[in-house]
Parts: structure tokens; C-alpha cells; sequence
């Protein structure tokens, strides 16, 4: 398996790395090559399910899946979930046609460049670093899933007793060790070049907790010659 461990995320023209990880939604291994020289790819990197911004993220790319398909692209979900916690949530929680891999140990966001924040004292380094104080000052603004522009940790509590999520020790083992994993999306062609992407690690830190509008998806599926 390859690992590109990047410093920075992977930008249009630079050919995707190879990972292998274990498929959620069907048996087996699911890998970036698999997709190279046969169909481009929409590839989402997230945080564990534990992650209440991300279970709406994968949902939102969920919804697309359609769309994308008929375009003859392809989506791939890849979770910092063990796999048997995430094939118990999905069991539950399923996404028609959802293509997912479970990927614990984020070899897949280190290989694409994507950093673990590394939450501090009073040090900032974005994206490396962040003080806990830079963090505390942070709202998240979800009309129509927050009642108002709420803190993180205030937004993470809402939005989990919204959906009723039950924390196992697989979240609470994925939460300490990837609290701070910036997550993000790349669209690959056939020959696993990134096309479009989108990270957290962009505008400063303004993307966090945010996905990618669902026209700015397909608009770059759109300009993708497939």
C-alpha cells in the first residue's frame, strides 16, 4: 500500500495514492486503484461517525450519488470508524447506494495530505495547531439544524441529541487519538489525478465543520470529462 503522506493536501493535478481499506457496505477491500483506468471518483475523507458535522457531510454526498452516476462517476465514503462499529451504524442508518470504507487509523487522510490538529495551549499554526482558546471562540452557524450560531463543542452536543447518537468505546477510542482530523473531498479522474477538490485546511480554517455545496459538486463533475 501506498502512502504519500503530503504536507499539505493533494490540489488539481496531482495523481491520487493508492490505499487499500476494508469495505463497510459490502465484503471485502475497496482501493483508489480499483477505480484508475476504469471511471473517475468522488472521493470523501471524513472523521468517524462519532462526528455529527460529518454524518450530515456523508449524507450530503450520499444524495449525490445519483446524480453522479449518471455523469459515470463514482463515490467513495471512507470513515475513522473500526469497521464493525460502522457496519453495525450503517446496518441502521442506510444510504442508498453508499460505497463506504472504514479506515481507523486514517492512512487514507495522511496519504492526501489532510492533517490531524494537534489542539494547544495557546499555540496557533494552522493547520497543524490550534490553541484550545482560537477553538472555544469558534460558531458554527446550521440553519435549519442549529436553533442559532452555536460553540463546537455546544453544536457537537445539539446535533448528537438530535439524532439520538449512542457513543460506543470504538468512538470514544477514535476521538482520542483523531479529534482533530481535518477532513475533505476529491474528485479523481480515470487516471486518479485530482480534479477539484475540497478541504477543511482551505480558507484559513473557514471551511471547518462545512461541506461543499451540492452545485459546486456537480459543477465540477460537470466540467470533468468523463
Amino acid at each position: 500500500m501506498q502512502e504519500n503522506h503530503a504536507d499539505k493536501p493533494l490540489q488539481p493535478g496531482d495523481r491520487a495514492p493508492n490505499v487499500v481499506l476494508d469495505a463497510i457496505t459490502r465484503h471485502g477491500k475497496i482501493a483508489i486503484d480499483d477505480f484508475r483506468g476504469q471511471k473517475p471518483v468522488l472521493v470523501g475523507l471524513f472523521r468517524g461517525l462519532h462526528c455529527p458535522f460529518c454524518r450530515r457531510q456523508i449524507a450530503a454526498m450520499a444524495e449525490l450519488t445519483d446524480a453522479l452516476q449518471e455523469k459515470g462517476i463514482d463515490s467513495l465514503t471512507v470513515v475513522n470508524t473500526p469497521i464493525e462499529r460502522a457496519r453495525l451504524y450503517f446496518r441502521y442508518h442506510p444510504l442508498p447506494n453508499l460505497l463506504a470504507a472504514s479506515d481507523p487509523d486514517r492512512v487514507s487522510h495522511r496519504a492526501f495530505g489532510l492533517p490531524n490538529i494537534e489542539f494547544t495551549e495557546s499555540e496557533n499554526e494552522w493547520p497543524h495547531k490550534v490553541s484550545m482558546s482560537t477553538m472555544s471562540s469558534m460558531q458554527v452557524d446550521m440553519p435549519g439544524e442549529l436553533p442559532e450560531p452555536m460553540g463546537v463543542m455546544a453544536a457537537m452536543e445539539y446535533l448528537d441529541k438530535a439524532d439520538g447518537y449512542e457513543f460506543t468505546e470504538d468512538d470514544t477510542r477514535m476521538i482520542a487519538t483523531g479529534h482533530g482530523q481535518l477532513v475533505g473531498e476529491f474528485l479523481l479522474d480515470r487516471d486518479g489525478v485530482v480534479r477539484w477538490c475540497f478541504t477543511e485546511v482551505e480558507e484559513g480554517g473557514r471551511n471547518l465543520f462545512g461541506g461543499p455545496a451540492p452545485r459546486d459538486v456537480m459543477s465540477a463533475a460537470s466540467n470533468m470529462a468523463v
